[in-house]
């Protein structure tokens, strides 16, 4: 078994996590230096709760997706920090968000260097943020939009418009929804499936051009005899598929075209019925040829494992910085062969990795490691 390093990117390094009045932390702070960081303890100690505040540092709603009313520690006045001091691609920059708990101004905020951020988007100037969750265990067997929503994940972390071009997709998908309910006014309808097909060929390509890098990723480092199989994948739709053939321009008339000649089988469903919102990431098992979602929940699992994996290289070789990794109780359910497999990939990307578990004994195998161990409301370097 062999793994391809990507030692050539430097990486963005977390030196130190501070949370305040977060979850199940009245105050936290870690401090680490090079090493994968493991946390292990309990079940409900926290753990992942640690790995959620590190994935606030990019843009969106973190690895839970929860709303922000949720983040702040039971009992308080509602307000929570997270802050951490990073290297990151334009050197040690200090990133923070947070809300003060107010219900009558901007629910949450962002600052670098104490100085105020717009957004989210602006942390991706100096770090990327990937994870992998228990939740996404059944990504193969659940509903489209759980992979449109994973595969946006993956664009974000190589195209820093791309979230906000999805939010605004979705906001015209809801007003020409509306438009066609109350009775559909032509000229504004034609304004809004205007923007809506810039918007929609937009995300489209975006979602088109990451999956084919990401394939050419795993073709370049393909290997029939890794534990973690690599991964045939394709994006299906029908906007997708024209794109495959004609330049955005002209795809953009078509699907306003569409939109126009749809009006009103739309308006009878209530919902536009064509569109990337539709899309599907078809993933197969490239070893067997067969569907991921016919495959057993271990090789499931080992295949979403290799194409985190991929993801982690591809944003490496795209951004010349390897990404922050967060793995949230990976490892519990992997053989020791698979663990040892896992390691030395993670070894050979070159990331810095955050993983959670309930067993010390799960990571006896990672070199270098630097643990810690995780009690409700507190964690503390092992002893």
């Amino acid at each position: 078994m062999s793994f391809t390093p990507v030692v050539t990117a430097p990486r963005a390094r977390i030196r130190r996590l501070t949370l305040t009045r977060f979850r199940s932390y009245a105050a936290a702070q870690i401090d680490v230096a090079d090493g994968p960081v493991v946390l292990t303890g309990p079940n409900g100690a926290g753990k992942t709760n640690l790995l959620e505040a590190i994935s606030l540092l990019s843009p969106g709603r973190g690895l839970r997706r929860t709303a922000l009313d949720t983040l702040a520690q039971a009992g308080g006045d509602g307000s929570w920090a997270v802050a951490a001091q990073v290297d990151g691609a334009q050197g040690e920059v200090m990133l923070g968000t947070g809300s003060d708990g107010r219900t009558d101004g901007p629910n949450r905020r962002f600052r670098i260097d104490r100085e105020t951020a717009g957004s989210g988007n602006a942390f991706l100037d100096h770090l990327k943020v990937v994870w992998l969750t228990p939740e996404m265990d059944g990504l193969f067997t659940g509903p489209p939009s759980d992979r449109r929503r994973f595969l946006d994940r993956l664009v974000l972390a190589v195209d820093a418009s791309h979230g906000t071009r999805v939010n605004a997709l979705e906001r015209a998908l809801r007003t020409r929804n509306r438009v066609l309910e109350d009775g559909g006014d032509n000229r504004l309808l034609g304004a809004v499936e205007h923007e809506l097909a810039e918007l929609g060929v937009a995300v489209a390509a975006a979602r088109l051009e990451t999956v084919q890098r990401l394939a050419a990723e795993i073709a370049t480092h393909r290997d029939d005899a890794s534990l973690f199989p690599y991964a045939d994948i394709a994006l299906e739709g029908a906007l997708e598929r024209l794109l495959a053939e004609a330049p955005a321009v002209e795809v953009e008339d078509r699907y306003r075209a569409l939109l126009q000649d749809n009006r009103p089988r739309d308006r009878a469903a209530g919902r536009t019925l064509e569109g990337p919102h539709l899309c599907d990431l078809v993933v197969s098992h490239g070893p067997k040829s067969l569907p991921a979602a016919l495959c057993s929940t271990g090789e499931q699992k080992s295949l979403l494992i290799g194409l985190a994996l991929s993801h982690a290289r591809l944003v490496s070789v795209m951004q010349g910085l390897a990404p922050i990794v967060l793995l949230d109780d990976v490892v519990a359910y992997l053989d020791a062969e698979r663990r040892g497999g896992l390691f030395s990939a993670l070894t050979a990307l070159g990331a810095q990795v955050w993983m959670t578990g309930a067993d010390p004994l799960a990571f006896a195998a990672l070199d270098g490691a630097e643990r810690f161990t995780v009690s409700p409301g507190t964690v503390q370097p092992a002893s």
